[in-house]
C-alpha cells in the first residue's frame, strides 16, 4: 500500500504543482488521470525520489519515502515520460549495463535477469539490435524491462502509451496488466481509454489536487441518468455553456455533439446517454479543476 498525505510541492516562482494531495494506492493497477499540467509528473517524480516535496509524507509498506529514499529505490521501478537511452547500444548490452547499476553484480544472476526480461517484454528476437532502430512501442517495452530490474514492488509508468500506434498500445497495455497482478503499478496518463481498459481503481488529478477517486465502474454508475446529449451547431456551443453544465463537446461524423450534466430531463432536444469514464473524467475536471 502506498500512502500519500498532504503532499505539496512548490517550484520557484511560487508555482504550486501539488496542493495538499492525499491518496492511497493498493496493490495492482492504479490509474492516475489528469490533463497536461495537472501535476501528474511532479507526483510521479516525487514518489520516485527524484525530487523532495515542499511538505507532506509518502509511505510505502512501512518505508518513509521522503526520509529514506535509498530504501524505496531498491524496490522501485520507474519509466518516466521521457525515457532516454544510448541509441547505438544494443538492447541486451544496455539492459545488462543497467542491471549492474541496479546492483546485480553476479554475472550469471544478471544474465538470467536480462534474458528473462527481454523475453517477458517480447524483445528477445531484437536483443542485439541498436536501440536507435526500435519503434516507439519497442522503446517503451524496453523501458518497462529496465524498470523491472531487481523485481520491484512498486512500478511507476508516466504517460507510457503517448505516441504509440493501436497495435503497440495494445501490446504494451497487456504487458502492464500482467505485471500488475503482483505489484503496485501506477499508470499516470491523460488517456482515459488506458485507465478504462486496465485499472480496477483510479484517481483524477487537477491543479495539483485529487478531485475524484474510486472504482471506475462505481464512478460511472454515479452519473447514470444525469448525462444528456445533443447535436448542435458549432457556433451555438458557447451559448449552451451559459445555460447548461456542458461537460464535453466533440465532433462525431463532422457534427458537434455536446454532453451536459442535469439531474432531470432538460428538454430542448437533449436525449439521455449512458455515461462512461470520459464523462466521469470531464465532470470531475469541471467540478474540481
Amino acid at each position: 500500500m502506498l500512502q500519500i498525505e498532504n503532499l505539496t510541492h512548490v517550484y520557484k516562482g511560487d508555482v504550486r504543482a501539488l496542493n495538499g494531495l492525499s491518496l492511497e494506492i493498493p496493490r495492482g493497477m492504479f490509474g492516475l488521470l489528469g490533463p497536461n499540467g495537472a501535476g501528474k509528473s511532479t507526483l510521479m517524480r516525487t514518489i520516485a525520489t527524484l525530487q523532495t516535496p515542499t511538505s507532506g509524507s509518502i509511505r510505502f509498506n512501512g518505508i518513509d519515502v521522503v526520509k529514506e529514499p535509498e530504501k524505496i529505490r531498491r524496490i522501485l521501478g520507474y519509466l518516466p515520460q521521457d525515457f532516454g537511452v544510448y541509441p547505438r547500444i544494443s538492447a541486451y548490452k544496455m539492459l545488462d549495463h543497467m542491471a549492474v547499476l541496479k546492483g546485480i553484480s553476479d554475472s550469471s544472476e544478471r544474465r538470467g535477469a536480462v534474458e528473462s526480461l527481454l523475453n517477458q517484454t517480447n524483445l528477445w528476437n531484437v536483443r542485439h539490435k541498436a536501440l536507435a532502430g526500435f519503434s516507439g512501442g519497442m522503446r517503451q517495452r524496453f523501458g518497462v524491462a529496465q524498470a523491472l530490474l531487481g523485481k520491484p514492488e512498486l512500478l511507476i509508468v508516466d504517460e507510457p502509451t503517448a505516441g504509440l500506434d493501436p497495435e503497440e498500445r495494445n501490446r504494451f497495455l497487456n504487458l502492464l496488466s500482467e505485471i500488475g497482478e503482483h505489484v503496485v503499478v501506477i499508470l499516470s496518463t491523460h488517456i482515459v481509454e488506458d485507465v478504462a481498459d486496465l485499472c480496477p481503481r483510479m484517481a483524477i488529478i487537477a491543479r495539483g489536487s485529487i478531485v475524484s477517486t474510486g472504482v471506475p465502474t462505481e464512478l460511472i454508475a454515479e452519473l447514470k441518468g444525469r448525462v444528456w446529449r445533443k447535436t448542435v451547431a458549432k457556433s451555438e456551443v458557447d451559448a449552451y455553456r451559459k445555460d447548461y453544465t456542458v461537460i464535453l463537446s466533440r465532433l462525431v461524423g463532422g457534427e458537434t455533439v455536446i454532453h451536459i450534466l442535469a439531474d432531470s430531463d432538460p428538454g430542448n432536444g437533449f436525449v439521455a446517454v449512458e455515461p462512461g469514464l470520459d464523462e466521469v473524467y470531464f465532470t470531475s475536471l469541471k467540478h474540481g479543476g
